[in-house]
């Protein structure tokens, strides 16, 4: 470390008080508190826990607080916390068909069984300042505010919500036009890459549970690539629903499911065309995201991404750095892209000195052999 830095010790510990004095910010604002952030900066906290692994609204709103609002130093915060939790096993698949609706949308039916479900979105704001947030906000009634439901002219905005809404892969599979989806054979417990080194070709498990916790704008980066430049596909929206899933887990000594609660999740499925091979018809083929908390960039994304990376199974060229699993999976960790750039900022004193050393003899060399290719060729005799 910086051993050599005036104070040493000393100086390395008052960087501790400096950050917390940054961080506090000017003393005569009033102190923002973790509920206010967990409630108010939702969409932070979901980017959190996603690239954080852990889904825990608090803990995410107390990791943005101490990170000064920084996401990645914040996802760092809640995976070092996630390392020291005991693990009492795992949880039942969440069933995403059964989800409370907050939000739906697609963009391939107009006339969705179920409905559209605008929900909150700032999809249809104009993106202008609301300079009304800069004063304190009058209390509003939450019984008043409207569902977002795309309902027929003259109907109430707050008519409940239809029970059954299936979804859109759901229903083209059922006309054998969308690519089936079934389990591994034995039906394997997905790989857990917290605990074991990847391996490539990588399969969908693993990939996907890399890409949920990857970075948002990795992701979408490698999700616009696709669709331009790099790529060759434009697919549609088939489904985005956010909503309420109960999670469920069976103990050992009970033997059947119990209830946990509910979480947050945000489910994207794209909906892509194949046309098809020797051994399969032409039909769809979808990419899958699924992510924490009310997310849609980073679940399109990721289900944009997904697609690209089934390319071998379809046998198509992979051509392009999204189609790539090890580029894909390797680089969208950005706690440990971070840390490998960062690594820069620590002393590499020795490492410099070598090149200096190399640098100046490089150059003493060239010098001399300038000096001597310039040195007049001596006269000829008489």
């Amino acid at each position: 470390m910086y051993v050599a830095v005036k104070g040493g010790e000393a100086a390395i510990l008052a960087t501790h008080d400096l950050v917390a004095e940054a961080r506090r910010g000017d003393a005569a604002v009033p102190e923002l508190a973790v509920a206010q952030i967990r409630e108010q900066m939702g969409l932070a906290c979901a980017r959190v826990m996603n690239e954080g692994s852990l889904y825990d609204p608090d803990l995410a709103a107390l990791a943005l607080k101490q990170a000064q609002g920084d996401a990645i130093e914040a996802a760092f915060l809640m995976r070092a916390y996630r390392t020291t939790l005991p693990r009492f096993g795992s949880t039942e698949p969440v069933d995403t068909a059964k989800m409370a609706i907050r939000r739906r949308v697609s963009a391939t039916y107009k006339d969705l069984p179920g409905g559209q479900v605008l929900g909150p979105t700032y999809d249809y704001t104009h993106r202008l300042f609301d300079f009304a947030l800069m004063d304190d906000e009058p209390q509003r009634d939450p019984s008043s505010a409207p569902t977002g439901h795309l309902l027929p002219q003259g109907e109430k905005d707050r008519a409940p919500l239809d029970a059954f809404m299936p979804r859109v892969p759901d229903i083209l599979g059922a006309e054998g036009l969308m690519e089936a989806e079934v389990p591994p054979e034995g039906d394997p417990r997905p790989f857990d890459l917290t605990r074991e080194p990847i391996a490539f070709p990588a399969d969908r498990d693993v990939r996907l549970q890399a890409m949920a916790r990857g970075d948002e704008g990795f992701m979408l980066g490698l999700g616009y690539s696709v669709q331009r430049g790099f790529g060759n596909t434009h697919p549609f929206v088939g489904e985005i629903r956010v909503g309420e899933v109960s999670v469920e887990f069976v103990p050992e000594e009970l033997g059947f499911a119990v209830d946990l609660g509910e979480i947050t999740l945000t489910e994207c499925q794209m909906v892509n065309q194949f046309a098809g091979s020797k051994e399969v018809p032409p039909q769809f083929t979808r990419g899958y995201g699924l992510s924490f908390g009310h997310s849609e960039r980073k679940a399109m994304s990721m289900s944009l991404v997904d697609r690209a990376l089934k390319s071998r199974e379809f046998g198509e060229a992979t051509e392009y750095p999204a189609q790539q699993d090890e580029f894909v999976l390797y680089h969208s960790d950005n706690v440990e892209a971070a840390g490998f750039v960062e690594h820069l900022k620590l002393p590499h004193y020795v490492d410099f000195q070598g090149e200096l050393e190399l640098i100046r003899r490089i150059r003493r060399e060239r010098e001399q052999r300038l000096a001597r290719e310039n040195e007049p060729l001596p006269e000829a005799a008489e």
